[in-house]
C-alpha cells in the first residue's frame, strides 16, 4: 500500500474520533520541509504522525522535526498503517 492510501485510511479513521481535529500537510514549494504528513490534536494533545509506506524512510530532516516536537512535549511518530496510528492514540 502506499503513503497516498494510508494518509487517507487513518484520516477516515481520526473522523470517528469525538474530539478530534486534524489536517494534512501539504508538500510543494510553499509548504514547510520536514513537516510530518499529519497534524492532530486529540484530547489536548499534539501529535504529529510521519506516514511511511511498509520500505519508505524517513529524511533527516524529517527525523530532526519529529525530535523537536518530542522535545517540546508533543507526541511524533513514525506510521506505517492505520492500526499504528490507532495503537497511538488509544494510549492517550
Amino acid at each position: 500500500m502506499n503513503e497516498k492510501d494510508i494518509i487517507k485510511q487513518i484520516r477516515d479513521y481520526l473522523k470517528t474520533l469525538e474530539g478530534c481535529f486534524s489536517f494534512k500537510m501539504h508538500g510543494g514549494q510553499f509548504g514547510a520541509a520536514g513537516i510530518p504528513d499529519l497534524i492532530i490534536c486529540y484530547k489536548g494533545r499534539f501529535i504529529a504522525l510521519e506516514v511511511k509506506a511498509e520500505k519508505g524512510r524517513t529524511t533527516i530532516l524529517q527525523e530532526a522535526t519529529l525530535r523537536r516536537i518530542r522535545a517540546a512535549g508533543g507526541i511524533a511518530e513514525v506510521v506505517r498503517s492505520v492500526s499504528d496510528a490507532q495503537a497511538i492514540l488509544l494510549k492517550i
